[in-house]
């Protein structure tokens, strides 16, 4: 199939890439508006329990939505709550989100209710808040606060407001990401150029990674515009659609020149060595693309649209990727020729100094050649040593914990940053803390003063408001709210002074649902502290699914691309090996704060779905560099005469080809990954950093040492498989043409 497309491609090269150009330029044009059409949010699973109370609360009670919080500062020794000024303040701007109409009732403030005072009023009493929710969702809510914030914010009488807020968040981290893609592009791109230029040696050749690159990022724009129209996409997939284009179109490029001047070393002309050159390194990158596709897909097994959105773009930039490769690729070589070597740096500086032209060597007297063999003349020590280092950087992995992203994820400079600061500083109770219960079913009004009683009663809660009154410590202190109740369901509102997603607030939402409820309801919690562990909960529950999805269909690829039973294993187990040790690294860093967290925030947990979203995506860039080194390995030993010593010779020889490309496409790749490190969203500077660091690992410890000392001591067994699967394997296995 490859060989034959190839074949339609160099014959007319021309009228192929100007075909593309057109096809290109109607995606660019299509997809550059994909990022007005994504969300911010999707963090939380939708069949949650906390998920489907949020709904009740928006449909029955039209309450539930993202909050913003209107913090409202007076001079040193201003009492906020009887100060004539601040409640005339106060009252006008209850008033202006009243006009709104997307504001949704109850504005929680100090004059309409004085019994808030322990949640909305600070402790010295000169700041007071306005809490609301904002309704439209994640599509409308976040820029509904942005132009609350921009309407409401400043100086007014003497006194400070100032917006915070999850919707306002969400409204922040849209724009700082729409900042920070342009930041890494700005980075990622003439850095990886120049570095092309080293590792290619001319300009020319060097266009060619970043002109496949490109061609897969507004392929795959257009693609995430395509699926946002019907159904839910993180804007956060835009930053892995850059960092894979980019990243997967060096890879695969890099091979398949690399493999086509080897070609034109032995003879072949210029049509010949590029068929040739598709017919292996393009075998390979399609392999290889199937490979990093189908784990990135398993991403769409969790229910977070965050999540799913990766998967959407994972699949999309993979499979634009190899089509780009497999297409642009080689029509530009049989186009450009000789030229594609045009604008050669190397020969201009060796002109320069006098130098003489670099002679081809034997594969055997290279420098890889000679470090594999060095490797692989130690191999048990090196099959000792190295595990030992990477379980030892994985230590720190064991006391991970997750949780729910909140302000903290924004830089401090950020408003909802600050403003959260604030309040977490200067008030008793933490408005963020509070959490919401729906009561379904019938139920006295003594049946539910009772339940609040007890809610009122668990450690840290501060008031419990319900239709029949406000509880503290048990007992009723004010009359509730009547609007509270709505046939059979009722709103209960527990204010806490814990922060939700503290340990200390984990326990006491499920202490919260541990109180024994009214006969014949049913309640379910949301908030922040509900969320957090519903999410956790939720990621936990599919992760093993995930995994073996994983693990499995990698396992049955590696097996028909390499027929051994052994081979995949190994790969699966040293991947696996190498990722605890690079998790290990950000829990060290991002959780525990070593190293300043690298100019974030720490929290003391990982935003919960970064992990899983970091696993499934450094698991299959691992097997990308897998498939690039097993190719070649086995390409050597199916010429041999299958001994032992033939297969170390197959297996130095393999990384002597394989070794360069491997360690530039990873130096590269990791560039393109510290792009996205250098975003002010703390999570994705995690991204960025990880995922730098499991590339450069993958590509040192694991493919460097690891696999060759591993594939000497099995020898032989390599390449062992049962008879009936070696069967399987001659019909249906990978196979040169």
């Amino acid at each position: 199939m490859i060989t034959r497309l190839t074949e339609r491609v160099v014959a007319a090269p021309k009228l192929v890439l100007t075909l593309v150009v057109v096809l290109l330029a109607l995606c660019g044009a299509f997809g550059l508006g994909a990022a007005d059409k994504m969300l911010a949010g999707g963090f939380d699973d939708p069949h949650a329990e906390s998920s489907q109370a949020r709904d009740t609360l928006d449909q029955q009670f039209h309450r539930g939505g993202a909050n913003i919080v209107i913090k409202i500062d007076g001079a040193p020794g201003t009492d906020m709550s009887t100060d004539p000024k601040a409640a005339a303040l106060g009252k006008k701007l209850v008033g202006e989100l009243e006009d709104t109409g997307y504001i949704e009732k109850p504005i929680l403030n100090l004059w309409a209710d004085p019994g808030l005072a322990g949640e909305l009023l600070s402790k010295d009493k000169t700041s007071t808040l306005i809490v609301a929710g904002v309704a439209g969702g994640d599509e409308l809510a976040p820029g509904r606060a942005q132009d609350l914030s921009e309407r409401l914010s400043g100086t007014t009488d003497g006194f400070d407001v100032s917006v915070g807020g999850q919707a306002l968040m969400f409204s922040q981290v849209n724009e700082q990401t729409s900042k920070d893609l342009m930041v890494a592009e700005a980075i990622a791109i003439p850095i990886s150029f120049l570095l092309l230029i080293v590792v290619f040696g001319g300009v020319v050749a060097a266009a060619l990674p970043i002109i496949v690159g490109v061609a897969a990022i507004l392929g795959t724009l257009a693609f995430l515009r395509l699926v946002a129209g019907v159904a839910d996409v993180s804007i956060f997939a835009l930053n892995l659609t850059t960092a894979m284009g980019l990243a997967l179109a060096i890879d695969y490029t890099l091979l398949i020149v690399t493999r086509y001047r080897e070609e034109v070393d032995r003879g072949l002309d210029r049509r010949a060595a590029i068929i040739r050159t598709m017919d292996t390194a393009g075998r390979t990158v399609l392999f290889s693309g199937v490979t990093v596709g189908l784990s990135l897909a398993a991403l769409a097994i969790f229910p977070m649209y965050f999540l799913r959105s990766f998967a959407y773009a994972g699949v999309g930039v993979v499979v634009v990727a190899v089509a780009a490769a497999l297409i642009i690729t080689p029509a530009l070589l049989m186009l450009l020729g000789d030229r594609v070597d045009a604008l050669n740096v190397r020969a201009w500086i060796r002109h320069r100094l006098g130098r003489p032209e670099p002679e081809v060597k034997p594969v055997e007297q290279t420098g890889w050649y000679r470090v594999s063999m060095a490797v692989l003349k130690r191999a048990v020590p090196v099959a000792i040593i190295v595990p030992a280092i990477l379980l030892i950087l994985g230590v720190p992995f064991l006391g991970i914990k997750f949780g729910f992203p909140d302000t903290r994820v924004l830089p401090a400079t950020a408003t909802s940053h600050s403003v959260q600061a604030e309040i977490d500083a200067e008030f008793a109770q933490n408005s963020g803390g509070t959490a919401t219960a729906i009561v379904e079913g019938q139920v006295s009004d003594d049946a539910l003063a009772a339940y609040a009683a007890s809610l009122s009663k668990v450690d840290g809660v501060g008031a419990v408001t319900t239709p029949v009154g406000i509880f503290v410590k048990g007992q009723p202190v004010a009359p509730g709210d009547p609007a509270d109740r709505s046939g059979d369901l009722a709103v209960v509102t527990v204010s806490s002074t814990q922060d939700p997603v503290s340990d200390a607030g984990q326990d006491q939402i499920v202490a919260l649902r541990d109180v024994p409820t009214p006969a014949g309801t049913q309640v379910r919690f949301t908030g922040m502290a509900a969320m957090n562990k519903d999410v956790v909960s939720s990621l936990f529950t599919y992760l093993p699914w995930v995994l073996v999805v994983i693990a499995v269909l990698t396992y049955i690829l590696l097996f028909l691309f390499s027929g051994s039973v052994l081979l995949p294993l190994k790969a699966l187990v040293l991947n696996v090996l190498s990722l605890s040790a690079t998790f290990g690294a950000m829990v060290w860093i991002f959780q525990d704060g070593h190293l300043d967290a690298l100019g974030t925030t720490p929290t003391g947990y990982l935003v919960a779905t970064m992990p899983v979203l970091m696993f499934c995506i450094a698991f299959g860039l691992s097997m990308d560099y897998e498939v690039f080194l097993l190719g070649r390995i086995r390409e050597e030993w199916l010429k041999s005469d299958r001994t032992r010593a033939a297969n170390d010779h197959a297996v130095a020889v393999g990384l002597a080809r394989t070794g360069r490309v491997v360690t530039a496409a990873a130096l590269l790749m990791s560039i393109v990954f510290a792009g996205i490190a250098a975003s002010e969203v703390s999570f994705m500077r995690m991204f960025g950093v990880g995922l730098a660091i499991a590339v450069l690992m993958d590509a040192s410890f694991i493919r460097m040492l690891l696999v060759p000392a591993f594939m000497r001591l099995l020898g032989v067994g390599n390449w062992w498989a049962p008879g009936p699967l070696r069967r399987l394997h001659d019909r249906f296995g990978f196979k040169e043409e």
